[in-house]
Formats: C-alpha cells, sequence, structure tokens
C-alpha cells in the first residue's frame, strides 16, 4: 500500500518529498548563480574562486592549495583557474613572506567590483528564496526522529 506516508526503510514520502525539493532549491539557486556569473563576463568557477578568496575567514589572501580544498579541485587544476583569473587581471600573485615556497593569490581592486555587483544580486536571490528554505528546513526539522544519540545520554560508556 502506497499511503501518503508510507515507510519503505523508515524513510516516509515526505522525507523523499522534502529531499526532492531541498535538491530543486539549491539547483535553482546554482542555475541563478551560473546565469549572473555568465552575464559578468565569468564562468561559475571563476565567480567561486573570486568569492573563495574574498570570504575567506580571517584574510583576504589565500594559497593556491587553500582555493583547491575551497572549491574542492585538484591543486593543478587551482593552478591552471589562478593562471585564467590573473591573465584577465582579476587576481595578484605574491610570494608568501613566510614561506617564500607558497604563493598567494588576492583578488585586485577589478575583481573586487566585479564581486561586489554579483554578491548584491545573489543576496537579493537568496531573500526572495529564503521563505520558501525556511519553510522546508522546518518541515525537515519536524520530521526528524526523535531519537537521541548514545554520547547525548550522558554517563561514561
Amino acid at each position: 500500500m502506497a499511503g501518503r506516508n508510507a515507510r519503505t526503510d523508515g524513510l516516509t514520502t515526505a522525507d523523499y518529498r522534502t529531499l526532492a525539493e531541498l535538491r530543486y532549491l539549491l539547483r535553482r539557486f546554482a542555475a541563478f548563480s551560473e546565469a549572473a556569473a555568465r552575464r559578468a563576463g565569468l564562468t561559475s568557477q571563476q565567480h567561486q574562486a573570486l568569492l573563495a578568496i574574498k570570504g575567506f575567514p580571517g584574510r583576504e589572501r589565500l594559497a593556491v592549495g587553500e582555493l583547491a580544498e575551497r572549491l574542492q579541485l585538484r591543486h593543478h587544476s587551482a593552478v591552471g583557474l589562478v593562471d585564467r583569473l590573473a591573465a584577465r587581471g582579476l587576481l595578484v600573485r605574491r610570494l608568501d613572506r613566510g614561506d617564500r615556497r607558497r604563493v598567494m593569490v588576492e583578488l585586485t581592486a577589478r575583481s573586487q567590483a566585479l564581486l561586489a555587483t554579483l554578491t548584491r544580486v545573489h543576496r537579493e536571490e537568496l531573500r526572495r528564496l529564503a521563505p520558501l528554505l525556511r519553510a522546508l528546513l522546518r518541515r525537515l526539522a519536524q520530521q526528524a526522529p526523535r531519537t537521541r544519540l548514545r554520547s547525548d545520554r550522558g554517563g561514561s560508556r
């Protein structure tokens, strides 16, 4: 019987619908972001790289390896991305003062202006999606099993 909340291995139809809706909203935002980057003359990956540098906690300069980690790329792929951004005047490379083997990258004034424009439009899109995301997260919290983890029970093992 495939009822409204039919269970399959502990999952309900509502669980699947919630996950499907989340994936849809994430993809909708990703498509918006890709189109906005394209209109600004960037690839989505280039936009993500600029944002990763500007938004890095504690500083606005990254080693290429750190950028690779933030973008989940292999080091050589990050080097190619940095090469393309530097060739367009959007990044500057500098040797790390503390470790001259490390190359640090930072944004130029031109890329900062471009990124500010993109960030404004992304912030507005997120504001439009916020009510849908909040409702989805509330629904997800209500669907969560009410079981406690062993470590939450207190006491020793």
